[in-house]
């Protein structure tokens, strides 16, 4: 990289047709540039909208600009390691950092989401399903799993995954695995960043309550940033 003291910092998001959804990560990007006066920064997409990362860290790359393209993802799978990484392979001037999660922060937000749907922490009789969108990289699934070990640290009751494609099992079955292991009541985390086409169908996963997205939420934009400063060249 160049010796820009402070590379362009692309906020990577999967893309949704949402509308709310897009506003939330518009305004995460924002939020982690209040923290930070000064930083630049822009966006690109991975799917679904517009630009692509591979567009937009062409176009900083001809321009002779620096960026570090940080994944508004929460786990590390085909996007972070095949679209991501391609994208910055033929750019000198452009890294890639690691995905938001996992991160013990994000384990707080999923926290305070579950404790306002009115869960309750220290009843064992509560299971929660940490709902993720999916993936079939192994890697990714690792990561989800090592925040449902996180979360189950400060929750009485069994806290199991589950998962809205390509990896098993789907988060229906998990609500009914849970149910059939005794819980009295189960709740669906959304381990989602906004909402979106997973979000609208946890709603029929059978699950007493499912919460809200992780976003807004200012940990997450502290997050982001970390991964940005930990990609700088030293």
């Amino acid at each position: 990289m160049t010796d820009d003291p402070q590379p362009v910092l692309v906020a990577c998001a999967h893309g949704t047709r949402s509308p709310t959804g897009r506003r939330l990560i518009g305004e995460l990007a924002l939020a982690a540039r209040a923290l930070r006066p000064g930083l630049r920064t822009t966006a690109a997409f991975v799917d679904v909208q517009p630009p692509t990362v591979v567009d937009v860290v062409a176009g900083l790359g001809t321009a002779g600009t620096p960026a570090v393209v940080v994944p508004l993802l929460l786990s590390g799978g085909y996007h972070v390691h095949v679209d991501i990484a391609g994208a910055v392979a033929d750019h000198p001037s452009a890294v890639a950092a690691r995905p938001l999660g996992p991160d013990p922060r994000l384990v707080a937000v999923l926290t305070d989401r579950l404790l306002a749907a009115g869960a309750d922490r220290d009843d064992p009789a509560t299971a929660v399903v940490l709902a993720a969108a999916g993936s079939s990289d192994p890697r990714a699934v690792a990561d989800v799993e090592d925040t449902a070990r996180l979360l189950q640290q400060d929750w009485a009751g069994p806290v199991s995954t589950g998962y809205g494609s390509a990896a098993q099992p789907p988060v229906p079955d998990a609500v009914a695995a849970a149910r059939a292991a005794g819980a009295r009541r189960v709740v669906v985390a959304a381990y989602l960043l906004a909402p979106g086409h997973f979000h609208d169908k946890l709603q029929g996963a059978g699950a007493d309550c499912v919460t809200a997205p992780l976003l807004p939420d200012e940990r997450i934009a502290a997050v982001l940033l970390d991964r940005y400063d930990a990609a700088l060249p030293a």
